[in-house]
């Protein structure tokens, strides 16, 4: 399987459980691996028979923006969901970041594979 990847997609939304996060937009920061074939796309060189990853990266932001969950965990599960429902992948891993979440931490987040790999 070949991958195709996005890194540091920023969003910024409302994320958080306390009640000062429920009034904010903070940024989350997205490394998306995509697992799909990009042979026939290799051979033609036409955008048509390839992963659109610009369609993928507005897909995400726009869902992200729009959402006000609490937790990175269903952030990360949601867009997963929403990515192979949507787009030609067969397996995805996603490490979101909450820059900031933690004082004494650069970022802190989580990292989920979904889908099928092989």
């Amino acid at each position: 399987m070949d991958i195709v990847f996005i890194k540091q997609l920023e969003v910024r939304t409302v994320i958080g459980v306390f009640d000062w996060e429920r009034e904010i937009k903070q940024k989350l920061v997205f490394d998306l691996q995509l697992g799909t074939d990009i042979k026939k796309a290799a051979a033609s060189d036409a955008l048509n028979d390839t992963l659109d990853y610009k369609a993928i990266s507005h897909a995400i932001h726009d869902f992200v923006e729009a959402s006000e969950y609490q937790l990175v965990e269903t952030v990360a599960e949601k867009v997963a969901e929403m990515v192979l429902r949507d787009f030609p992948v067969k397996w995805l891993s996603i490490e979101l970041n909450k820059p900031g979440a933690v004082s004494i931490a650069q970022s802190v987040g989580v990292k989920i594979e979904r889908g099928q790999r092989g």
